[in-house]
């Protein structure tokens, strides 16, 4: 547990999260690749290539031919709030604030009222090149403060938010008037007029804690989707090596659509495939149908104070297991039910299914829409956690090792389809 915490205390943004992962595999001898060179790969080789900083794919070679993929997919951005450029707003009674957007469906009130800073990356001119440098102002920068009761007396009777004024954080007083962006360049170490371009988000001050009466709960920043991203990765390190390519795979842009060339609707995990089974002289379109995708985005538990949102008879719990998610916005079918499910059996691994009350639309996630470009057996899957999308989340101290035990699995076993007849090897 203090692993995953370790991780998220220092993944602020989408960008570090990468960062991150690329530092373990290094450590760990993965040679890593660029999209704009030829690869050279060979059996037994170990590899990962990122995009825009903010996506990953990492894979091994199997020493003898390989059968297909075995495939995870998780996403790096979270619901929050995204900077403007011209990020400074001055006035009015001489406040200096700073002018930011929504970025994807979040909570807002749990951002009111706490100190916040900025993360994320700037583009910095270095001679004759512009270099990407990650930021993350360790000070309390930040609040958005939340008006006096006195003032809005339906503050607590289903208030809406207005997000050109409600959810804008203050940064100082007048005197302060010009200083966020020397603030941003201290802490890139260069020169503001350097700063070409940045991706900046807010990020709340607190780190990630174990609570309870028995120590049961973890809560923490971007949970959603970073504790599916930390299991997967672990469970892929750890796999044996089998007939089948593992690729663990990190996209970004989940929370708006995925509609990005880092995204699930991009081509980054088509194109991979494409360039393995060229380099390694294997036929695409059979190596991709005996293929095996599994989509890992959190799930909700049943609310303690709002049970009657869940559907009447699916009803996950934290601490009880990774959960499969079915309904029409999930790839989950009868077939990568059954597939996932043996896995989980095979790892002693307790399963829990999730459907959105009938009434209730819910979210969608990564499943289909990287079918749409790799068609993929695909399952949705999650752990359970409470309050989504806020900016302090909740999950269950004992389901990261549930899916770090699946996915060592999943990642060491080999998938066939003949004609609706399903093996694990």
């Amino acid at each position: 547990m203090q692993d995953l915490l370790t991780f998220l205390g220092a993944s602020p943004s989408r960008f570090h999260a990468v960062e991150n992962l690329c530092h373990t595999l290094d450590g760990a001898g993965y040679t890593r690749l660029s999209e704009g060179r030829a690869w050279e790969l060979a059996p037994g080789g170990k590899y990962y290539v990122t995009r825009n900083g903010s996506a990953l794919l990492a894979f091994r070679i199997p020493r003898k031919d390989f059968t297909g993929f075995m495939i995870s997919a998780s996403h790096s951005d979270a619901p929050g709030f995204r900077v403007k450029e011209n990020a400074e707003l001055t006035g009015p009674d001489g406040y200096v604030r700073l002018n930011v957007e929504r970025y994807g469906g979040m909570l807002c009130a749990p951002w009111l009222d706490r100190p916040l800073t900025v993360a994320g990356r700037v583009l910095v001119r270095t001679g004759d090149a512009i270099e990407t440098r990650l930021v993350y102002v360790d000070k309390d920068l930040l609040l958005i403060p939340n008006v006096a009761v006195h003032m809005n007396r339906a503050a607590n009777d289903g208030f809406k938010y207005d997000a050109k004024c409600d959810t804008i954080p203050l940064m100082g007083l007048e005197g302060t008037k010009g200083s966020f962006r020397a603030i941003v360049g201290k802490a890139a170490d260069c020169k503001e007029e350097d700063i070409l371009g940045t991706d900046l988000f807010l990020c709340i001050r607190q780190k990630g804690l174990v609570w309870g009466a028995d120590g049961e709960f973890l809560s923490a920043p971007m949970l959603d989707d970073l504790q599916c991203a930390f299991g997967c990765f672990q469970g892929f390190l750890a796999a044996k090596e089998s007939a089948s390519v593992p690729v663990f795979a990190l996209l970004d842009n989940e929370e708006v659509g995925s509609l990005t060339k880092q995204g699930a609707d991009g081509t980054f995990l088509s194109d991979l495939v494409s360039r393995i089974c060229e380099a390694m002289g294997r036929d695409r379109a059979s190596a991709v149908a005996n293929s095996f995708l599994v989509s890992a985005d959190n799930a909700h538990a049943v609310h303690p104070n709002h049970p009657e949102y869940a559907d009447a008879t699916h009803r996950p719990a934290m601490n009880a297991g990774v959960v499969i998610k079915h309904g029409v916005r999930y790839a989950t079918d009868g077939a990568a039910q059954a597939v996932f499910t043996a896995v989980c059996q095979r790892a002693g691994v307790p399963v829990q299914h999730f459907s959105n009350r009938s009434d209730l639309a819910g979210g969608s996630t990564l499943g289909n829409i990287s079918n749409s470009h790799l068609s993929l057996n695909t399952v949705d899957i999650g752990l359970p956690q409470l309050a989504m999308h806020s900016c302090f989340e909740t999950a269950g101290v004992k389901d990261t090792e549930y899916l770090i035990q699946a996915m060592t699995a999943f990642y060491g076993c080999v998938f066939q389809e003949e004609n609706g007849r399903f093996t694990l090897a």
